[in-house]
């Protein structure tokens, strides 16, 4: 069994989970709901949120235990190694992990054997323990959408907690005895008699309330408050003179007035000092400007986005709870900017900033006073309509939202359009818990984004079937991997002067044992968005140079061939090593090969993508720019990245005969490309006239159903047996 590792902030992050007070008798915020979610949104018999401690792990809440027996130690814990990672850990089946399958946890009473949880972060960025889900069974098909929606339910957890921090630290601040408040500079002390009387106060005092020091044996002490607060004041000396209190509590509520008139909040502690003539007043009076100053401040932090001013995402979580509590007719509007990527890219983050506060005016004035507008992620927004079960009328919300959010956005010189997609859900309609309901609204949001942009989309039953179908088509692309269910097409790429066979971009297809052959479009965008992109895109790179060395062997030596690579394979730190062991196991040269990266790519990349591309480029390695001119960033791109190649996207050579705008576009690319020296090839030709009109603009290659359809290997073959002209397949 492996221990958990050791935090490097160890230190700091035990001071943190310190601060929610944990360790007292307090009960903690109810978050037995959310583990109660949990159990129920994956059907796991237990969901648990632990807090790590020094050596000991406890349950903040739990379901699903009870009546086990659980060793809580730290080092047996699965969550102690969930706060060492920034994601989900997902454990399939813990009894075939290194790290897990002799832990007593496994081979005891318990027998776990699935885990997946995710870190409980505080604000400054310490872990203060997990939000898990266990089973004794295996699973396999935890997808990356079952990993979003976990981690949705860690930020409800965390802003629960972060509830109690705040309440803890106020108390803190409100809590001090008055000894301590004897010597703290920001006390007040004042001595006064029995008639009231000031017989003497210290300079805090004085400066506190505006005189000089030697103004105050001339004031009453009643007139250092406000006529409203004198009964209170009264009570409390009453109660210091009868020696009501064991110790002097400090009473809040009350108010200082000032010598110049205005108010201020205070604590106030009275003591009784008797002298052998009368009785003597000792007061330890606190301004608590500053202290509710700094509640506002964190209660702020709680429930506002401090970027845009709206509502954040807890604060919505929480209105959305509160209404559905008492029974309220409500919408959701989810509203989710469309490539806002490519504006943070391009136009740099502090002007995507200004464009997202410009945003969330908009918003609110396109919903009106009574709505709940909020930002709930970096460029996702949502909105709480109030007495609102009506379908058509949240739908003009949306469309309301959807025209302001059109029109142009002018900064710094720049003229921004974006568009955004739209779902709603309605209560009780659609759902009658506040998880549920928003969840429902962010399916038909993506359900609208399917459709296009400037798109909104009420949600129904038959979302939540087809979000099933996708967890279903993500156990089966596990299966399709493990049992070797994918094979490789080739679509032939040809010289346009010539027709010559130049190269071939392999393209992934699915055999699938129901359904049969299956196209790109049917799973790519679910393979590779998820866990398996970097075992398929490996699978891919293999396959695909195996068969240009058999090829090669058998006498086609001038050629390429073209192998998208997934975002996952570009950011592996290994990539380079991978693609040179592969050429190097199939005896290739680099110049086989040209890899196709598209924009969204490079653009979620970082230096280390730059740096994989220039050392595979350096080596002799093809880079090829994939579905060019679609993007933002496609010009700033063609300067950083050592491209070999680009593609002009099928979208422009299918319209460059009838649109002037597309030929245009067309035209300017291959010009683009020769002024920097790379060599391009056009995507989707399916016809003589745009093949002639390409060769004449000074294209070098095509690909397309002119020449051919994407065909097993086999069939390619035939073409390189038949020489260097391109027959059509």
């Amino acid at each position: 069994m492996k221990c958990p590792p050791v935090l490097a902030t160890e230190a700091e992050r035990l001071q943190a989970l310190a601060g929610y007070g944990l360790g007292s008798d307090r009960p903690l915020p109810s978050l037995d709901p959310v583990v109660k979610i949990a159990a129920r949104m994956f059907k796991m018999p237990v969901a648990a949120v632990n807090m790590i401690g020094n050596d000991h792990v406890f349950f903040a809440a739990s379901t699903g235990f009870e009546g086990a027996q659980v060793d809580m130690t730290r080092d047996v814990s699965f969550c102690a190694h969930a706060i060492t990672r920034s994601e989900v850990m997902v454990v399939p089946d813990a009894t075939v992990d290194e790290r897990f399958f002799d832990n007593p946890l496994v081979t005891g009473p318990t027998k776990l054997r699935f885990y997946a949880g995710v870190p409980l972060m505080s604000p400054d960025g310490h872990a203060l323990g997990a939000l898990c889900v266990m089973d004794g069974r295996p699973h396999c098909d935890f997808s990356e959408d079952d990993c979003e929606r976990l981690r949705e339910l860690a930020k409800m957890a965390a802003d629960r907690l972060e509830l109690r921090r705040i309440e803890i630290r106020a108390e803190e601040l409100q809590g001090c005895s008055p000894d301590l408040l004897t010597d703290s500079p920001p006390t007040a002390v004042v001595l006064f008699d029995e008639r009231g009387d000031v017989v003497s106060w210290d300079a805090a005092a004085a400066a506190l309330y505006g005189y000089e020091l030697t103004e105050g044996s001339s004031l009453a002490f009643g007139n250092l408050f406000p006529t409203r607060d004198r009964a209170g004041l009264n009570r409390l000396v009453t109660g210091a003179a009868s020696d009501a209190f064991d110790r002097p509590p400090m009473f809040g509520g009350l108010h200082g007035l000032r010598k110049d008139g205005t108010e201020f909040p205070l604590r106030l502690s009275v003591t009784c000092v008797r002298t052998e003539k009368d009785r003597m007043f000792n007061a330890h009076i606190q301004d608590l400007t500053a202290l509710q100053r700094e509640e506002q401040a964190l209660k702020r932090l709680t429930n506002v986005d401090m970027l845009t001013g709206l509502a954040n995402r807890a604060s919505f979580y929480r209105r959305v709870e509160d209404a559905l509590t008492r029974a309220l007719p409500i919408s959701v509007v989810i509203v989710d900017i469309n490539r806002f990527k490519d504006v943070n890219a391009t136009l740099g983050n502090v002007v995507g900033d200004r464009i997202l506060c410009e945003l969330a005016r908009r918003l609110e004035r396109a919903v009106g006073p009574n709505a709940t507008v909020a930002r709930i992620g970096g460029d996702e927004f949502a909105i709480l309509q109030p007495e609102c079960d009506d379908s058509g009328k949240a739908k003009d919300v949306a469309h309301a939202v959807i025209g302001q959010m059109a029109e142009p956005i002018v900064i710094d010189g720049h003229d921004v359009r974006l568009s955004v997609s739209c779902g709603v859900a309605i209560a009780p309609l659609h759902a009658q818990e506040a998880l549920e309901l928003i969840g429902n609204a962010e399916l038909a949001q993506f359900k609208a984004a399917s459709i296009g942009h400037g798109r909104s989309f009420v949600f129904s039953s038959a979302l939540r079937n087809e979000a099933v179908a996708r967890r279903i088509h993500n156990i089966e692309l596990h299966r399709a991997v493990s049992d070797g269910e994918f094979v490789l097409f080739y679509q032939p790429q040809v010289r346009l002067s010539d027709g010559s066979l130049t190269g071939t971009e392999a393209l992934i297809r699915w055999l699938h044992p129901q359904h049969g052959l299956l196209s790109p479009a049917a799973f790519l965008p679910a393979l590779e968005e998820g866990a398996l992109a970097l075992i398929a895109g490996s699978w891919i790179l293999d396959e695909a140079c195996a068969q240009a060395a058999q090829w090669r062997r058998g006498g086609a030596k001038d050629f390429r061939i073209g192998v998208n690579l997934f975002g996952a394979q570009v950011h592996a730190n290994d990539i380079c090593s991978q693609v040179l062991s592969t050429l190097e196991r199939h005896g290739l040269p680099p110049e086989v090969l040209e890899l196709e990266v598209t924009e969204n790519i490079v653009l979620d990349g970082d230096e280390l993508v730059l740096k994989s591309l220039q050392r595979l480029r350096s080596l002799g390695v093809g880079i090829a720019f994939d579905d060019f001119g679609t993007g933002y960033a496609s010009l700033s791109l063609l300067k950083r990245f050592p491209l070999s190649r680009i593609k002009i996207d099928r979208s422009f050579v299918q319209g460059m005969l009838e649109s002037d705008r597309d030929a245009s576009i067309v035209r300017a690319l291959i010009d683009m490309a020769r002024s920097f020296g790379l060599e391009t090839i056009a995507e989707g030709v399916e016809t003589e006239e745009q093949r002639e009109r390409l060769c004449r603009l000074g294209c070098q290659e095509a690909q397309g159903y002119l020449f051919s359809r994407p065909v097993p290997a086999f069939q390619l073959a035939e073409a390189f047996k038949a020489g260097p002209s391109m027959g059509r397949l």
